[in-house]
């Protein structure tokens, strides 16, 4: 069983519809895939709707955090969730706080880029986003006006951290992200834990820490780490008793990663699925 439990479509920042992600899931090999769009659930009905008969389609999401970094300061990090209830009033309330900073913060950006890229149309992007706006929008934008080359050439130049256009969102504190799934009936899974050409790194002190508040795993297996950072999660995963997922992180033609690169092994997947209150849909 081939099993991929991070992925992205049109509803967030990957370029396949969900429709066009299971059957790619499908067409790939996979028989159990997750969709985990950032800050939203808009996804799910459509992929559940759309999945190829024996395509197990996970209902997950992929939330905006702030943790503690290595050196002390505050550090961007994404926690997966699955099999949660969307109707959790505090839940559902952090996803739209997520979103709307979401939307504030590429309009800001948009409008900065337009002093400099005359071309970029700050109404048109945000109507192009869809439900959950994020940088590898502005990033298509500056690619098909010819500014930049890849989007990958985008978050290197005016998209990144440090540039003048960059503008930061109000992330949720680690700690309430995992209660609040946990309390919705969830499984919190760190993501990509050790993606060091991504920027600073989360203390893995504070991992263990978060033990404490119902975290239930760490994504292990992941393009951007290499072995000794996978070797070190997977001694984690051990040390604390966490599920251990691996996953392709695919986001359609915005990033070269393929469905199914890295998989999950099926006692970890077991393991997420008996943690939670929720069910899996399988198509059909």
């Amino acid at each position: 069983m081939r099993i991929d439990l991070h992925t992205h479509s049109s509803a967030s920042d990957g370029t396949d519809t969900p429709t066009e992600l299971v059957h790619a899931a499908a067409a790939a090999g996979l028989d159990v895939v997750a969709l985990t769009d950032h800050d939203t659930t808009s996804g799910w009905d459509e992929a559940v709707a759309a999945a190829p008969a024996g395509l197990t389609v996970v209902r997950g999401m992929e939330m905006s955090c702030e943790g503690r970094g290595e050196d002390g300061n505050p550090v961007a990090v994404h926690l997966l969730a699955y099999l949660f209830d969307p109707n959790d009033p505090a839940f559902a309330a952090e996803r739209r706080r997520l979103r709307a900073e979401r939307v504030a913060r590429i309009r800001v950006m948009a409008e900065r880029l337009a002093v400099d890229y005359p071309t970029i149309e700050p109404d048109a992007i945000l109507a192009a986003c869809g439900p959950s706006a994020g940088r590898p929008h502005l990033a298509r934008a500056l690619v098909d006006l010819g500014a930049v080359a890849s989007v990958q050439a985008a978050f290197d130049g005016p998209l990144k951290t440090d540039s003048p256009y960059y503008v930061a969102k109000i992330d949720t504190p680690l700690e309430r992200a995992v209660e609040l799934i946990g309390a919705a009936g969830g499984v919190s899974v760190v993501a990509h834990a050790r993606a060091r050409l991504r920027g600073r790194l989360l203390d893995l002190d504070h991992i263990r820490e978060l033990v404490g508040h119902g975290l239930g795993g760490l994504e292990v297996e992941h393009a951007d780490h290499d072995a000794s950072d996978t070797k070190i999660l997977r001694e984690l995963t051990e040390e604390l008793d966490l599920i251990a997922t691996g996953s392709s992180d695919y986001h359609g033609e915005n990033k070269t990663l393929k469905l199914g690169e890295h998989t999950t092994a099926v006692d970890q997947y077991d393991r997420l699925v008996a943690r939670s209150r929720a069910t899996t849909t399988t198509g059909g």
